[in-house]
């Protein structure tokens, strides 16, 4: 009980720091497949040094099932940073931080249709809600223009491939420690969005110095600091409290954007993203209140 009790204190550390992404990639010049590699890239770096001394026994001794495992998840992160990072550049911080974090939806889903598990009737109201709060705030975006709804896209899809990848963690997580898990998740992200890069000719240099220290920013405040804590929380949470607890993320960077960019939340967007939140606080207390899984 401790335990857990202290991994959703530390959790919602990693929220706050996570919250800072869109932030970042707001102000960097580079491209997003870029801002997404290097993000990915250092990260990898910085943890391989630790690994290394710490971890390298258990990597040697991977089983090919998990090592193809974290692979795949690497992939689905590797798509979450590309679709979430590029919808920055089409739709405002307020609605893609909140759209990007409906994971909890294709989580409850993949739950249902992959691993079986039961969803009540409560889950499904809570699923309906979220929705009608991604359909407010799709509205209210059709309304400036074609690019918001194109960036409100990419943010569900970042949403769809994150889940995809907390699910998968949930089964790498139950062998591997933390370390280990990470560390050969995010060098298969990088590998998959070096590969991306290079398939759309995305440049990966030359760029300022401001930006490099973004793309470091990235890596030790919002993954190390903020990924890498929900990783580990998964030791000890379920995926769909973790991915709920998650949703704290719009709520800062929302802030953030108003502080920096002046970039205030239209009216469509403080609806949508207050009935979001309220579907998945009804998801949170329906979690916790029963003994189902999701």
């Amino acid at each position: 009980m401790n335990k857990e009790i202290n991994a959703r204190f530390i959790i919602l550390i990693g929220v706050v720091f996570v919250s800072f992404g869109s932030i970042f990639t707001k102000i960097s010049s580079a491209p997003s497949l870029a801002i997404a590699t290097y993000r990915l890239g250092f990260t990898s770096l910085i943890l391989l040094p630790y690994v290394l001394m710490k971890n390298l026994n258990e990597i040697k001794g991977i089983s090919i099932k998990n090592l193809l495992i974290c692979l795949l998840s690497g992939i689905f992160l590797a798509f979450h940073f590309a679709t979430w990072i590029e919808s920055i550049n089409h739709t405002s911080i307020a609605s893609s931080t909140l759209l990007v974090n409906t994971h909890p939806i294709f989580i409850v889903i993949g739950s249902v249709l992959i691993l079986k598990e039961k969803i009540s009737k409560r889950s499904i109201i809570t699923i309906v809600i979220t929705l009608i709060g991604m359909i407010i705030i799709s509205l209210g975006n059709s309304s400036i223009g074609d690019t918001m709804i194109y960036g409100d896209f990419l943010a569900v899809l970042g949403g769809f491939c994150v889940a995809g990848y907390i699910m998968i963690g949930r089964v790498a997580r139950q062998e591997l420690s933390v370390n280990s898990y990470t560390f050969i998740v995010y060098s298969s992200s990088t590998i998959t969005l070096f590969i991306l890069s290079l398939i759309t000719n995305t440049p990966l240099y030359p760029y300022p110095k401001l930006d490099w220290l973004l793309f470091l920013s990235l890596a030790v405040f919002c993954t190390i600091l903020g990924h890498s804590i929900f990783n580990w929380s998964l030791e000890y949470l379920n995926p769909a409290f973790v991915s709920t607890v998650m949703l704290g993320e719009p709520v800062f960077a929302t802030l953030w954007a108003i502080l920096f960019f002046k970039e205030f939340p239209s009216i469509w967007q403080i609806l949508g993203g207050t009935v979001i939140l309220l579907g998945i606080y009804k998801f949170i207390q329906t979690t916790e209140n029963t003994s189902e899984s999701i």
